[in-house]
């Protein structure tokens, strides 16, 4: 997790982070970015996943990452939480 940053919303200052919010592997493949498609919609469609699109503060983002250990790729899904939204997070899913 990211340190701090902040926003001002009208006439308030938003404490916000980004938080890694989900990570899956896909195999060696020609490419990844199109394997990974299907997970990123099944993570989308669970209760976590719908909560993290209607909450943060930006759309959420992927990376990717070789994976050299298991001769693959990592994927990991960043989103852009209000403070009170990353300690809601933490409780329920974390």
């Amino acid at each position: 997790m990211q340190p701090p940053k902040w926003k001002i919303q009208g006439d308030k200052v938003v404490e916000y982070r980004d938080v890694v919010v989900h990570t899956f592997t896909v195999g060696d493949v020609e490419d990844p970015e199109v394997y990974a498609a299907h997970p990123i919609i099944q993570w989308q469609d669970t209760e976590q996943g719908q909560w993290v699109m209607a909450n943060a503060v930006k759309p959420p983002y992927y990376m990717q990452q070789v994976d050299h250990v298991n001769y693959g790729y990592k994927f990991v899904i960043v989103a852009r939480l209000a403070a009170a939204d990353v300690t809601f997070w933490k409780l329920k899913w974390a």
